[in-house]
């Protein structure tokens, strides 16, 4: 049966690891497995190719929590060792119009832009001219606008020169126990939908020229993994299916879209304190 996830972590068992795959463990805010992957010999049969990808597993993302601080920082420190040193331009992928593939466009939309600061100096003190030069982007999905987001992506690329891009979306799962509770950091690039089965052109440095991290968090799962996992059963594929959400999906991905632009503003602004990223919102 085909397995729809976006999440290395469910693509292997830590008792069963391929030569080509390794696993560590960290974590204090988050629980965090980093899986590295030697080459792309397993990319036909797990759809995961040579690179990192990093798991940080909490409490659900939807509730605001004590660690919240830690959580952010945490993960800006993640992001931070995938980042380089120059420009960035960031892409909110996915629909802002459907609410559990809204997280790119959301998370976009808080993260600080600054590359017009940069251009403009005689404007702005010298804390903002000292800033990193960011850029952000969320051009809707191909239905919306009859292009691929690879495309426009690519173009802007182009047109900016930026020395990596941070592509955000919403991704999916098959355990429920990580739906809205996961956040996944990889520096492969994306396939916008694949976990969906809905597959576009990939964002990756292959095609951008340029290192592409990817971060998400899933929110969907479809039906007959959610089945198959309670029964231990395997569904008749020819059965319809649906991708199911969690209730508070509005609150999950308002949430998790903050926690993510607190990560990415503290890792791409390191001068930025908490209580300054903070004040973005």
């Amino acid at each position: 049966m085909d397995i729809r996830t976006d999440l290395a972590l469910e693509s292997f068992s830590a008792d069963e690891l391929p030569d080509s795959v390794h696993i560590s463990f960290r974590g204090s805010a988050f629980r965090i497995t980093e899986i590295i992957i030697d080459d792309d010999s397993l990319l036909d049969s797990t759809g995961k190719g040579k690179g990192r990808y990093i798991t940080l597993e909490g409490e659900r993302l939807s509730r605001f929590t004590e660690d919240y601080r830690l959580m952010a920082q945490e993960l800006a420190q993640e992001l931070s060792a995938l980042i380089p040193e120059g420009e960035i331009l960031a892409v909110g992928l996915g629909n802002n119009d459907i609410t559990p593939d809204a997280i790119g466009p959301q998370t976009a939309a808080k993260l600080l832009a600054t590359r017009h600061i940069a251009e403009q100096p005689d404007c702005f003190g010298d804390f903002l001219t000292s800033l990193r030069p960011v850029s952000t982007f969320a051009g809707g999905v191909m239905g919306q606008t009859g292009i691929e987001t690879a495309e426009i992506v690519r173009a802007i690329a182009a047109e900016l020169r930026p020395a990596a891009i941070i592509a955000i979306d919403a991704l999916a799962c098959t355990d429920i126990n990580r739906l809205g509770c996961t956040i996944q950091i990889s520096d492969t690039g994306i396939s916008p939908g694949s976990g969906v089965s809905n597959c576009r052109k990939e964002l990756s440095e292959k095609l951008f020229g340029v290192p592409v991290i990817a971060i998400g968090v899933p929110t969907v799962v479809d039906m007959h993994t959610i089945v198959r996992n309670l029964t231990g059963k395997n569904i008749n594929g020819e059965l319809p299916n649906m991708m199911v959400t969690p209730r508070d999906i509005d609150r999950l991905t308002e949430r998790a879209s903050q926690l993510l632009a607190f990560g990415i503003n503290l890792a791409l602004q390191p001068t930025m304190t908490f209580e300054d990223v903070r004040g973005l919102f």
